[in-house]
């Protein structure tokens, strides 16, 4: 089974709610995006940011106040939902539960008027292709949380859709299972090729899954790029502090020294970064915990831990710097003691480990 793959193309893309200011809010603000033929690409961003609403606007659920959406070059702004050709996989599967496995995953092609046998054919393929093929005759209440998501992606991509929207739907699984069923439906979606919205708001969700992620806050895209993109080289501070776990710290640009900026960050410590700013340029410092080290480099930092965590392959340490400002490194463990509360420790941290960012005034 392989899907023709089609791009999306959103541009202009606005929606508010509300009655007349101050009340109404903009879910959506001047949105353009473009999702590449068989990627999957992922909308990101906190509760409130607008990604569930962008997601209505492309199924069809909600209408938008300006702007075009586009599937396979076709205009489909004022396109009923049913007539998108878009399939969907929910949090919740919203599964029949009076409906077997094949019952549930033949429904949408009983509704496009599709021949008995052309049916049967289709919902042996989707049923096999999610390996339930022993299950097509269980109810949806006799099969395991990981079993009905699978469920849903077949009945979602039966009839043969040219894009597929994923909206949060690994939320209600426990942590193992959901990992396990990422890396499978990256798997299917990659077989198949289709072109695939995911919607979420877990970020190491995201940068496991994405071939690309789509950044949203406040109703805007604030930054696209590959997920490595993203985590090392954030655009802004929102995104610096809302993707992983991160050390942001504001400073002054004073001087040049050896290729490298020299820091002087507001707590009173010095730091040199890569980078080109001029002199007296207020910046955000970034400083990713695993980017710590405790072989030399040209940056030293003496700190006193506060708490130390074992979390499995590495020592979560909160730290506290002179003149006060906390610090969150994560070390590998191989095997040595975790560090006690109140010991001081000296880092060290590469230059070209700093990312700079522009810093609100």
């Amino acid at each position: 089974m392989t899907l023709a793959s089609a791009p999306l193309t959103l541009r202009g893309i606005g929606k508010t709610y509300g009655g007349p200011a101050p009340g109404r809010v903009a879910a959506l603000v001047g949105v353009d995006l473009d999702v590449r033929a068989g990627e999957l690409l992922t909308i990101l961003g906190p509760s409130g940011s607008g990604k569930t609403t962008l997601l209505k606007v492309i199924a069809g659920f909600e209408m938008p106040d300006a702007g075009i959406v586009t599937l396979a070059a076709a205009d489909i702004t004022a396109v009923p939902p049913a007539k998108r050709n878009i399939g969907m996989v929910f949090q919740n599967y919203a599964l029949f539960p009076h409906m077997t496995v094949r019952g549930n995953v033949a429904f949408p092609l009983e509704m496009r008027g599709v021949s008995r046998t052309e049916i049967a054919r289709r919902v042996d393929v989707a049923i096999a292709l999610v390996g339930l093929g022993g299950f097509a005759e269980r109810f949806p209440r006799q099969l395991s949380g990981g079993q009905q998501q699978r469920v849903a992606f077949a009945r979602a991509v039966v009839f043969e859709p040219k894009l597929l929207l994923l909206d949060e739907p690994f939320g209600a699984l426990d942590r193992k299972l959901r990992e396990a069923m990422q890396l499978e439906m990256r798997h299917l979606q990659r077989r198949l090729g289709i072109t695939t919205v995911f919607i979420t708001h877990d970020q190491e969700e995201a940068l496991v899954l994405s071939d690309r992620i789509a950044v949203m806050n406040h109703g805007h895209i604030v930054q696209i790029g590959r997920p490595a993109e993203i985590y090392e080289r954030p655009a802004d501070l929102f995104t610096a502090d809302f993707i992983g776990e991160s050390n942001l710290f504001a400073a002054t640009v004073r001087d040049h020294a050896d290729g490298f900026l020299r820091l002087a960050l507001d707590n009173g410590q010095t730091m040199l970064a890569a980078g080109e700013r001029p002199a007296g340029t207020r910046v955000g410092a970034l400083i990713r915990p695993e980017r710590l080290r405790v072989e030399v480099a040209r940056n030293r930092l003496d700190a006193i831990v506060i708490e130390a965590v074992y979390v499995g392959n590495a020592h979560k340490l909160r730290l506290q710097m002179e003149g006060g400002s906390e610090l969150l490194a994560r070390l590998p463990a191989e095997g040595g003691a975790l560090p006690e509360a109140g010991t001081t420790v000296t880092l060290h941290l590469a230059p070209e480990d700093i990312h700079l960012l522009a810093l609100d005034t």
